[in-house]
């Protein structure tokens, strides 16, 4: 679990928060993912928008929470834990019912969300190609510059080496773009993943079985991601498919994908498809 220690933590206010407070950003796939999870464990929380578009993330009041500068970041009575995967994990041991981790399989859900979550910087290739429109680099060199220099560079009182592939990332992003190379790569990890997820779900009604988990939380988030980018799911994974509408129609799902529905990112994916310009054209599936 990541939880941050004292040294790890400049913005001392949050020390001070009393309840459960999430730092988040509406169009986040992590925030996404977590807020269902709050959603379906009817947790209450306080809400901090996070503007990651004007990089309020990279500016040192949130580098002195998060280090890492990434979103969601949740403040539990002063305790601050970051990644979205080890928030929920967390969470859900500390709000046990309803389960979303089948008892017994603990081991097993950190494993499969860690193999979701190694997947995640292929997800923001993809959206960064095939959903959003920005002109110019992703992130200025400014913002990259207050992004390296604040923050105090440790998670649990070590150096911590994730900003530095944050900034890779961002700085290739910068310089190459997002390739159909780069794009074409990322796109057949995830046709591998979910032909396997189709199989799984021609025979069981969620990824685990018959109870709804996390697992189809975080995967329903990339499907929902990826549907945008045009990623021909009916066709490809039609189990896949017929399960996130199944999802989405749940209040809990449809409340969070639904609010998005006339935001920039939708009506850009709405735009690329008409032009021809969808993963599905470029990629080639």
């Amino acid at each position: 679990m990541v939880q941050l220690v004292d040294g790890d933590i400049k913005t001392r206010e949050v020390l001070g928060w009393k309840g459960v407070h999430v730092l988040h950003f509406m169009g986040s796939s992590c925030s996404q993912k977590l807020r269902i999870f709050l959603d379906l464990k009817k947790i209450p929380w306080q809400s901090h928008p996070i503007d990651l578009p004007g990089y309020e993330n990279m500016q040192p009041w949130f580098l002195g929470i998060n280090p890492r500068g990434l979103v969601p970041v949740l403040v539990d009575n002063g305790a601050v834990h970051i990644e979205s995967n080890d928030i929920i994990q967390y969470l859900e041991k500390k709000f046990p019912t309803p389960k979303l981790i089948p008892v017994g399989h603990e081991n097993e859900v950190a494993a499969l969300l860690k193999h979701e979550d190694d997947l995640h910087l292929d997800l923001r290739t993809l959206s960064f190609r095939f959903v959003f429109a920005l002109p110019g680099p992703p992130k200025p060199a400014v913002a990259l510059e207050s992004y390296a220099a604040n923050g105090t560079g440790t998670v649990g009182g070590a150096k911590d080496h994730e900003k530095d592939v944050q900034i890779e990332f961002w700085q290739r992003a910068a310089k190459e773009g997002f390739t159909e190379e780069r794009a074409r790569a990322s796109a057949r990890k995830f046709r591998d993943e979910f032909e396997k997820l189709d199989r799984t779900l021609a025979t069981q009604p969620h990824l685990m079985g018959d109870d709804l988990s996390v697992l189809d939380i975080a995967w329903f988030i990339y499907e929902h991601r990826l549907t945008l980018a045009g990623y021909p799911f009916a066709r490809l994974h039609p189990h896949v498919h017929a399960w996130a509408e199944k999802l989405r129609a749940m209040p809990e799902f449809a409340k969070e994908v639904g609010q998005l529905r006339h935001s920039p990112e939708q009506l850009e994916a709405v735009r690329r498809a008409q032009a021809g310009k969808t993963l599905e054209a470029v990629v080639g599936f």
